[in-house]
Formats: C-alpha cells, structure tokens, sequence
C-alpha cells in the first residue's frame, strides 16, 4: 500500500507508526479545501493508494483514480438503521439560507452542525441569535465570494437540543469490525487514553453490526450520556483526528482491507 500523508500535526503520529512498521510513505502540503498535493505525489499502483489529510483529498483520489484513496461516508443522520440510536436523531435540518425565517431571535440554545461530513464547521452549541448572526455573516457575501468547503448559503444544518454528556470516545471501524479507540473527553474535560468501556464498545459494535453497508471504513463517535449511550456522527477515518488510537493496529487492518478487491 502506498501512504501518502498531508503534512499536518496528527500526520506525524500515523508517519511515526508507519516508520515503526518499515511502512514507506510521503509528505506533502494540500491546498486548502481543494485537495491538490504539493509536490505531485509518483503514484506506482493507482490500486494501492491510501491517502490521510483534509477531507476535500477525495477529489484528487477520485479525479486520479486511486483506489482505495479515500473512504467516502454519508451523512449519519440519513442512516435508517442508526436513527433510534443518534445522540441528536430528533433535530430538525435547516438551509443556512432559510435560518432567519426559521430561527426565532433568542438565547435558546441549539447543538448544530451541518449534515455533511464536509467540515465547513464543527459541530458546537450556540444559542439562537448566535446561528442568527453566523447565518446573517454568510448570506452577506454573493456566492462567488464564498471560499470552496466554507459554510455556504445552501449548507444544510441540523438544529438539535443540546444534552449532558458524560464520556466521549472515537472508534476506528474496518471492513466492518472495530480495529481500535480512543477516550477523547471525558465530562468537560479533554483527555486522550487508549482506553473504552466495555459497554461503550459493545454498543459500537453492535450499530456497525446494524450499518454493514456504510463504508469499508470510517470512524464512529459515540457517547454516554444518563440515557445510556448514543451515536454522536461518524467522520471520514482518512481526515479524523487520531487522539490516543492504536496506529499500529489501524495500519494493520487498512493494509489488509486496502489489498483486497472488495475494500475499494
């Protein structure tokens, strides 16, 4: 398998594993948004390419024909199987465009994030105005003035009730099996231990269990909160953070779904 790796802070940690592994990889800087690599990247096998960076990179992947390049994922929310299980599933989705006949003015609070898994914004609790104000900053500018993969005027948002969570994990799922995980916050702190409850990694097992389909390979947040635990979104496992997961074990099992036919 060939890695080729966009220089960014987590990106050292997977070329350090991979050097670890004797597994050769290389370097390069994106363009923002976009995904085109600087310097070009000599590709041997366009059948043998993972690539790890910005989201947007799957454009290159897919433009240049490497396989399996980047693991493409729906949107979580339109997961039939997942919905009983979605931290947020009873949220309502909302155009940026139509937020100031939507959103009533206030200082009611709202979890939101887009619908995609693009990245124009991380997900975050803002109180009414504030989705207000945000929506009013984008809507200002003509469309031609928006920057490709920022919040757009067609950008659909989900608009949920915030909850109290407790602990929060990131779990790595390949070929349909979780591979490795990480504890990322844990009540408002944020801590990253290579550590799981065991409840917590049965319940992701069991929805990736429910989702065969959903992709060779993704990443899967999930939380625990006084309800039991829930879904919080799923995020491209070529462009997520990688807190204190098993790197080794990751590389292990990419190489091995990588190289087979059907892990394209």
């Amino acid at each position: 398998m060939q890695w080729i790796l966009q220089e960014f802070e987590d990106a050292f940690k997977l070329a350090a594993a991979l050097d670890a592994l004797g597994k050769e990889y290389t370097m390069h800087k994106a363009v923002p948004f976009v995904g085109e690599l600087s310097p070009a990247p000599v590709v041997v096998d366009p059948a043998c390419v993972l690539l790890f960076g910005q989201y947007s990179l799957w454009r290159t992947a897919e433009r240049e024909g490497w396989s399996p390049g980047v693991f493409r994922i729906a949107p979580f929310v339109e997961q039939v199987a997942w919905k009983p299980y979605l931290l947020n599933g009873g949220g309502r989705f909302v155009t940026l465009r139509d937020v100031p006949s939507s959103v009533e003015p206030g200082d009611e609070l709202y979890f939101v994030r887009p619908v995609e898994d693009s990245k124009e914004m991380a997900g975050a609790v803002m109180s009414s105005d504030e989705i207000r104000a945000m929506a009013g900053r984008v809507l200002a500018l003509k469309p031609k003035e928006i920057i490709e993969g920022s919040l757009c005027h067609d950008t659909m948002l989900m608009l949920c009730e915030p909850v109290v969570i407790l602990k929060e994990w990131r779990i790595w799922i390949v070929g349909g099996r979780i591979v490795t995980w990480s504890l990322y916050k844990d009540g408002r702190r944020v801590v990253y231990r290579h550590e799981i409850e065991t409840e917590a990694l049965y319940f992701a097992g069991e929805m990736a269990r429910l989702n065969p389909g959903y992709s060779p390979a993704y990443v899967m947040d999930v939380c625990r909160t006084e309800d039991g635990y829930r879904i919080i979104e799923t995020n491209s496992i070529n462009a997520a953070g990688f807190y204190a997961a098993d790197l080794s074990m990751l590389v292990a099992e990419l190489e091995r779904l990588g190289n087979q036919p059907e892990g394209k």
